[in-house]
């Protein structure tokens, strides 16, 4: 079989190292710049690669394409393969008929990495062999290139579960489905959401679900479907009994978790906990595992990470939050009142549902981006005060000018970084690491 991978990136370049080891021709090609480090594995493993171009008619040698999530169904190369009858498959239905061990799937709009994380730290904890990947970190098919595990917990996007065909996790998690990347399905909720669901598509009664029983959009998809998994439905907005206590019956065994056992600021992130136990309890995770690991997990950089208190106020980096769920449960975290800064590439965004929290909590708006007009707009009429830069020196020094001891300046920008920053993470590391100069510069008073 000869194989051909549009994309040079870690789900790309991932399914090539694995093709390789399974003894199948295989080529990249990638309309853009291939990232060094992926070249210099490509040439260690003899894979021939082109960049900045697709030379489509070596591409239509192909007996089978491998899209790169990234890569829209609608584009040119893409529309060309199907006009040939070339199957257009995706890294991971190509990957999934090699995992020998088992796999616990996450997706959501908001919560996935912190879940997976979570998940992954308490079988480690139990002392399964077991490796994370997926949309971060590795590819999946990367990791199974480089080893077999008792588990994989796989972080997955809508751009991943889009055109799964043979994938079926033996766990599968359902964190939210909210309005995101609506740019990529014609800003329609009801095709993102379809994309979310899609995780469900193979799973049989033997397999195990756990979903947001308060999301109206899986509780109609349940109760069209003939055939289901067994499901663990959790309730967000009622997790805790008025003795802080959450009782946990998973496959006959029964335990109870304190509220104060979970390190993650914010009720989103307590509910996004409740879900990884679940999970690794049906994965067999004993319960005085997880009383022992639990508070260990302190969460995970850009997501409500504290990066210090210059003059006493306390910064947070919450770079990750790039939709309006995501940031507002980040808002809804603080009792204090909060500087917020926001902005960078809209997503479709609707601003309107964070106005009720921002004037109950928000005490000024710095706008970072170079197009804050859509924020300005939607937010001007609540009469707080907005400032706005392209700088991120000059945002962090407005807010500091207007935050008083004890407030909180809370980077959660509700948008993607790709204006001013490489990504979320330069953005957020760019934040972590002019707050610490600050730090340095404004030390705790003594006591």
């Amino acid at each position: 079989m000869r194989l051909v991978i549009l994309g040079g990136g870690e789900s790309g370049t991932g399914a090539a190292l694995l093709a390789k080891q399974k003894g199948i021709e295989v080529f990249i090609s990638d309309i853009g710049t291939i990232k060094d480090d992926y070249k210099h594995l490509l040439k260690a493993y003899a894979i021939p690669f082109e960049e900045g171009h697709h030379t489509i008619e070596k591409i239509k040698e192909a007996d089978q394409v491998i899209k790169s999530p990234g890569i829209p169904h609608e584009t040119a190369v893409i529309q060309q393969l199907h006009v040939c009858r070339i199957p257009v498959i995706d890294e991971i239905t190509f990957a999934a008929p090699y995992a020998k061990g088992k796999i616990i799937a996450i997706t959501g709009s908001n919560g996935k990495s912190t879940t997976a994380h979570l998940i992954y730290h308490l079988l480690d904890a139990a002392g399964y062999h077991v490796a994370l990947a997926g949309n971060m970190g590795y590819s999946f098919a990367r990791c199974l290139a480089k080893g077999s595990y008792d588990y994989y917990v796989l972080e997955l996007s809508s751009f991943q579960l889009e055109s799964l065909k043979n994938f079926k996790p033996n766990i599968a998690c359902l964190l939210n489905i909210t309005p995101d990347h609506l740019n990529r399905y014609n800003y329609s909720l009801e095709a993102y959401a379809k994309a979310k669901l899609n995780i469900l598509r193979n799973m049989t009664p033997l397999d195990h679900f756990i979903y947001n029983k308060s999301d109206p959009i899986t509780a109609a998809y349940l109760q069209a479907q003939n055939i289901l998994p067994e499901l663990h439905p959790i309730d967000p907005l009622s997790i805790w009994n008025s003795d802080g206590l959450c009782y946990c019956n998973v496959d006959g065994t029964s335990f109870s978790i304190s509220r104060e056992q979970i390190a993650l600021p914010g009720r989103h992130n307590q509910y996004n906990a409740i879900v990884a136990i679940t999970a690794a309890a049906l994965a067999g995770v004993a319960p005085t595992t997880i009383y022992a690991a639990l508070p260990k997990f302190h969460g995970l950089s850009h997501r409500l990470e504290w990066c210090g208190a210059p003059k006493s106020i306390d910064c947070y980096n919450d770079s990750k939050s790039t939709n309006i769920a995501s940031t507002r449960a980040a808002l809804l975290s603080f009792n204090q009142p909060i500087i917020w800064m926001a902005g960078g590439v809209d997503k479709g965004n609707d601003y309107s549902l964070l106005l009720p929290i921002l004037q109950e909590r928000v005490k000024a708006i710095i706008c970072l981006g170079k197009d804050n007009h859509a924020i300005i707009k939607a937010f001007a009429p609540l009469g707080l005060p907005i400032q706005e830069t392209d700088n991120l020196d000059n945002a962090i020094h407005m807010a500091l000018s207007i935050a008083s001891p004890g407030e909180v300046i809370l980077l959660s920008p509700a948008c993607a970084s790709f204006d001013l920053f490489k990504n979320f993470e330069d953005r957020g590391n760019q934040f972590k690491k002019k707050i610490n100069k600050l730090i340095q510069k404004y030390p705790l008073p003594k006591i």
